[in-house]
């Protein structure tokens, strides 16, 4: 494990090759051709239930009767995605989502609609971050960042299609609080729990938090107790950035969802600790989930205000990585090589 040379330091031994650290299920399929085919029809399924559900938010003449279909086909498929990442049950958890999302389309009814929304966004969210992979490379973790962007404004459409009647502020809240719980219960057992964190993860996960509930205390305040004056200001600067550019980026999106994207996927590739921080990357993808429940949202104010907040949340998330993931002086980084990390390939369960 380790080598030496006279006159020199030990270092630890890069040949051999690092192991995953927690037992994964077995295959479901014997043959590898049958799990290849299984695999391309979800992508096929993901794609078609993408693309028919971004009907109901683009123009472009396409028949109402899609929408719903269409995003009942994208709820089943994220169902099965989220199930085979983290070595669930198929029969069980799939067969519950295909009978809510059946008893939605052929009912109507105003809670089942609803609800397939909620599961929608919530199985959404929680993917785009679940499919993500330990970025070792800054140019890794860019393009972890894609992909987690992709999943997650393909839930959002799958949300618009579903035409819910829903109450925005407590629809958008409940999915919130659900996509961080499933989150948090997916994550904390792949990050070895609580006893795993170092002392320097969790100065990293209580800065996060921080800012997190400071986020959400002073939008409260300023709602409620904020003076005419600075709600005037704040009022008058969305209108002006609506105006201007066409878009607002989101604070909780470029200060804490996005950052940790980049942030827990760089961390991932040496600690497993980093799932901890991807927790709150769960808050940026369930904010852009939620985006379109509104009927009334403007499909070219929220591409704009996901695509700033975006921009503005990778500088934030590569400066956490070069700050946590450089070694400290030139005489340690001599004296032991950075530990090293795999996980299983992104079409593989986790656990």
């Amino acid at each position: 494990m380790s080598t030496t040379q006279p006159g020199r330091r030990r270092r630890l031994d890069a040949s051999v090759a690092p192991v995953y650290e927690r037992p994964t299920r077995g295959p479901r399929f014997e043959s590898r051709r049958t799990a290849r085919t299984f695999e391309i029809l979800t992508g096929l399924g993901w794609l078609l239930g993408t693309l028919g559900s971004a009907t109901s938010v683009v123009a472009i003449g396409s028949p109402a009767w899609l929408w719903r279909p269409s995003a009942a086909l994208l709820l089943v498929v994220s169902a099965m995605m989220l199930t085979h990442r983290v070595g669930g049950h198929m029969r069980v958890w799939v067969t519950l989502t295909a009978l809510l999302a059946g008893s939605a389309l052929l009912t109507d009814l105003n809670l089942l609609l609803v609800t397939a929304a909620g599961a929608s966004a919530v199985l959404a969210a929680v993917n785009a971050v679940m499919f993500t992979l330990p970025a070792a490379s800054t140019r890794a973790s860019l393009r972890e960042y894609g992909i987690s962007l992709l999943l997650t404004v393909s839930g959002a459409m799958g949300v618009a299609a579903w035409n819910a009647p829903a109450q925005i502020q407590i629809f958008s809240g409940l999915t919130l609080a659900a996509s961080v719980a499933v989150g948090l219960a997916i994550m904390s057992s792949l990050g070895a729990g609580l006893h795993g964190l170092t002392r320097q993860h969790l100065w990293i996960l209580v800065g996060v938090a921080v800012v997190a509930v400071l986020l959400f205390v002073y939008g409260g305040i300023v709602r409620l107790y904020g003076s005419p004056g600075l709600k005037e200001l704040l009022d008058d600067s969305i209108i002006w950035l609506r105006q201007h550019i066409g878009g607002v980026p989101r604070p909780f999106e470029v200060l804490i969802g996005f950052p940790a994207i980049i942030f827990g996927t760089s961390l991932r590739s040496r600690y497993r600790e980093g799932w901890w921080v991807c927790v709150f990357a769960v808050l940026g993808t369930a904010v852009i989930t939620t985006s379109l429940i509104d009927p009334g949202a403007y499909p070219s104010y929220f591409a704009l205000s996901t695509l700033y907040s975006a921009v503005l949340g990778v500088p934030i998330g590569l400066l956490l990585r070069r700050v946590f993931m450089s070694q400290r002086s030139a005489r340690a980084a001599r004296a032991v090589a950075p530990p090293s990390r795999v996980e299983p390939g992104r079409f593989s369960p986790l656990k």
